[in-house]
């Protein structure tokens, strides 16, 4: 695929912070930072299947579980493990906790999420294809079961309310408007680390593994370990967005850990452009502006975005960033082919 120059992504990147930061004076900030929310879950989703291959159906785990985990830490404090006693069967050991601060309630919810995703990568890693996938649905319906039945999660009514106490003890959070600087700040750590990630050694070693594995293999490359280490990095950061989301909309429900959300950030993925660094950020735009703005025309949203991904699928392959690129790629190579000519033609004249 071609890709304008590197040097590139920077500006780019510089750009869209500039436009963010003066989003909140013309967009809803909550809006703003959804968009933020999702836009990180899709790139750490863009992490494991654009850059490694694999095509993971049960997402949603780890962005959801870690708002469970983030959203009750904050509200409530109390953790509740279940043991297993010899008499009484399963039971629930209830660990007192005061209620944690935001800063800390979403570290704890994506450590969570990055211990939950080591544990799913050992047992998926070694399949590929769509038993991979097969593997991590199954997997994520499990969790799913588990919040429907935990105590803590309150099945379906979900965690609501949850408070937003000062962040760091100086950012008033319950200000929509100083908390959306705050996710951005979240999003762009986030972004920057995945930026970091693909563009180093490491990165190329994931991307040799998705083009030809066999030969990763034959030049000698622990390929599972490359693999269990980005789906850890990348079940990590689905985390932090989920638990960052929680905070957001003060809300964990089920909604968060359905496999329809698995799905959801496959299309913001795919639409945006898998494989590219800004498409994620793309998709998740535009999806979540379809789902707001179109929200009057009801259940037709669903047949509108459809409609839209098969028009992606058909005209867009590589998404709309990736096609931007290719098209980007064309005129750069077109513009470089007639300067050379010129220069050819220069001394015989």
């Amino acid at each position: 695929m071609s890709t304008p120059p590197k040097s590139w992504d920077m500006p780019v990147f510089a750009a869209l912070v500039g436009l963010a930061i003066a989003g909140p004076l013309f967009v809803y900030p909550v809006f703003l930072m959804q968009v933020l929310c999702f836009a990180l879950f899709a790139c750490a989703f863009n992490l494991l299947v654009g850059y490694v291959g694999l095509l993971s159906f049960g997402h949603a785990m780890f962005f959801g579980f870690a708002a469970y985990i983030a959203g009750h830490l904050a509200k409530v404090g109390t953790v509740a493990l279940p043991v297993w006693l010899p008499t009484m069967g399963k039971a629930w050991l209830t660990i007192p906790l005061s209620p944690l601060t935001p800063e800390i309630a979403i570290l704890a919810g994506t450590l969570v999420s990055a211990l939950l995703g080591l544990i799913v990568g050992v047992i998926a890693i070694r399949r590929q294809g769509i038993y991979f996938a097969m593997v991590t649905l199954a997997l994520a319906q499990m969790v799913f079961f588990l919040c429907l039945q935990a105590p803590f999660t309150h099945g379906e009514d979900g965690i609501q309310a949850i408070p937003r106490a000062p962040m760091l003890g100086a950012f008033d959070v319950r200000n929509d408007f100083i908390f959306y600087y705050v996710v951005l700040a979240i999003f762009c750590a986030g972004f920057l680390l995945i930026y970091r990630t693909i563009h180093s050694p490491f990165g190329q070693v994931l991307k040799a593994i998705r083009e030809n594995e066999a030969r990763a293999v034959s030049l000698g490359y622990a390929v599972d370990r490359f693999k269990l280490i980005a789906f850890v990095l990348s079940a990590t950061l689905a985390g932090l967005a989920g638990a960052t989301k929680a905070l957001v909309f003060q809300l964990a429900s089920l909604t968060d850990v359905a496999w329809q959300m698995s799905g959801e950030v496959v299309l913001m993925t795919l639409v945006g452009g898998l494989g590219t660094v800004f498409g994620p950020i793309v998709g998740a735009a535009v999806i979540l502006a379809m789902q707001t703005y179109l929200a009057s025309f009801g259940e037709w949203v669903l047949v509108i975005q459809g409609t839209i991904f098969v028009v992606t699928v058909l005209l867009f392959r590589r998404g709309i960033v990736g096609e931007l690129q290719g098209l980007a790629g064309r005129l750069e190579a077109k513009l470089a082919s007639h300067s050379t000519s010129g220069a050819h033609r220069g001394p015989a004249e």
